[in-house]
């Protein structure tokens, strides 16, 4: 059914969890992944004065470093695993993160896109938006949201929800 899933992933609990299913669903599958981290370089312009400015650059590298070892180490989970995973690492350019990873499946030809979600409501959705939904609504292949532990939900409900 799936061959070619796409994982982002950039090193925080829902984007492991995201790895995690797909791995789970890859085995069986004999399917490959690719493990894509996307460097936002507009995230760290709103926490940039004028005076840091010169070090932007050193900023965006702490980022790709960062995002190297987010990659490096879902690559050996992957591997230990007992699946094959490719790693690329994509910066945005300014475009909205969830634009590359959208534009990386289709140019991978992707047959699935699996990530993790926040899950975040009201005003938190409005002030930071979702990637996953931009990529739920820009995607032209499926997309598995693998929603991330809500820490209002009673421990109950929790369990039953839960993706392993």
């Amino acid at each position: 059914m799936y061959k070619r899933m796409l994982v982002p992933i950039d090193g925080s609990h829902t984007s492991e969890l995201g790895l995690r299913h797909a791995i789970g669903l890859a085995k069986p599958l004999g399917a490959h992944i690719r493990l894509l981290n996307v460097v936002d370089e507009l995230s760290v312009v709103p926490a940039v004065d004028a005076y840091a400015l010169v070090d932007l650059v050193s900023l965006i590298a702490a980022l790709k470093e960062g995002g190297q070892k987010v990659l490096d180490e879902a690559a050996t989970l992957t591997a230990r695993s007992g699946v094959e995973a490719e790693k690329a690492q994509l910066e945005s350019h300014g475009a909205h993160v969830s634009h590359v990873i959208v534009e990386d499946a289709n140019q991978w030809r992707a047959d699935l896109i699996c990530m993790g979600t926040h899950g975040r409501r009201g005003l938190n959705r409005l002030l930071l938006g979702s990637d996953a939904e931009r990529v739920l609504r820009e995607a032209t292949v499926p997309v598995l949201l693998v929603r991330g532990q809500d820490t209002k939900q009673p421990a109950e409900n929790t369990r039953r929800s839960r993706v392993a």
